[in-house]
């Protein structure tokens, strides 16, 4: 009892000083990590859980130099970007083939001259997540 008695003495006490009138100040914080970017050879989905895509899926103005520019919370290329995708190899439109690993390397010459026959039906476009501020695009030297 005599325990039960002390804690409720503290509590009075807590709460009295919670109640007491003091400048108070309020403070709102938040922060967004989307951690790394999924490192997959012909891409990944656009939706979380950012799974690899297949080769196929998305077109060729999506890579720069065999490198995939980006899809959603990374995506690396030009503001207003707008690419051709084929929804053929998207799980949620039925595809149930193969998708490469993550890590994995894409083969590109098992693909040569793909881009002049891709036939993506749908386009998607893209914005970045950084203002358009990106250290691989700025360049201030007048070049």
């Amino acid at each position: 009892m005599k325990n039960l008695t002390l804690f409720a003495a503290t509590a009075v006490f807590g709460i009295c000083l919670l109640g007491t009138p003091t400048a108070s100040q309020a403070q709102v914080s938040f922060g967004i990590q989307i951690g790394a970017e999924p490192m997959c050879p012909y891409g990944y989905y656009d939706y979380a859980p950012y799974r690899c895509a297949p080769f196929g899926y998305y077109g060729p103005r999506w890579f720069e130099n065999g490198v995939f520019i980006g899809a959603g919370p990374w995506f690396h290329g030009p503001e207003g970007f707008r690419g051709e995708i084929d929804r053929h190899y998207d799980p949620r439109y039925g595809y149930r083939g193969p998708y490469p690993h993550r890590g994995e390397h894409a083969e590109w010459a098992r693909h040569h001259d793909w881009e002049r026959h891709y036939r993506g039906h749908e386009f998607r476009e893209e914005h970045r997540h950084d203002g358009d501020h990106h250290d691989d695009h700025d360049h201030h030297d007048g070049h």
